[in-house]
């Protein structure tokens, strides 16, 4: 097995290593359930990042008309700080484009600066605020865009 990272479409046996990858990112984390609804969304995508054969992270986005919503994007923590969200994130923006979807969002906790500079760093803007949106803390989460010229 390689240690090369490896970026595929999420398939029903790699929920495992997602759920890992959830709990071990969020104080909040998607249910299996959930998780198994995204499988069987046909407007729902999700990319894992598998390294040496374990799932070390995953991105996903729902389509919606000609936008995508970023629902989660995830690194074990192992493996963060080593290019692998931005290396997911990639992928994800490359199969939007794909698609013919001309404009990402997503939502980042406000104090999450790591989170924050990645997606700057593709051209994601800040465009609101929703105030208390997480409910472990009540933290704030900024509203970013991402528009492209196709």
């Amino acid at each position: 097995m390689s240690d090369q990272p490896v970026i595929r479409p999420m398939v029903p046996d790699d929920l495992e290593g997602i759920l890992e990858v959830e709990h071990k990112s969020f104080s909040i984390p998607w249910t299996r359930g959930m998780f198994e609804a995204e499988l069987t969304n046909p407007n729902a995508f999700y990319l894992v990042l598998v390294i040496a054969g374990k799932i070390c992270g995953y991105a996903g986005l729902w389509k919606i008309l000609d936008e995508g919503h970023i629902t989660n994007v995830a690194v074990h923590p192992d493996y963060r700080r080593t290019g692998h969200g931005r290396l997911l994130l990639d992928s994800l923006i490359s199969h939007a484009k794909s698609c013919r979807i001309t404009a990402l969002t997503l939502e980042v906790r406000a104090g999450n600066r790591a989170a924050i500079s990645l997606y700057e760093s593709f051209g994601f803007r800040s465009a609101g605020r929703r105030r208390r949106y997480y409910t472990d803390n009540n933290e704030d989460a900024l509203i970013m865009w991402l528009y492209f010229d196709l």
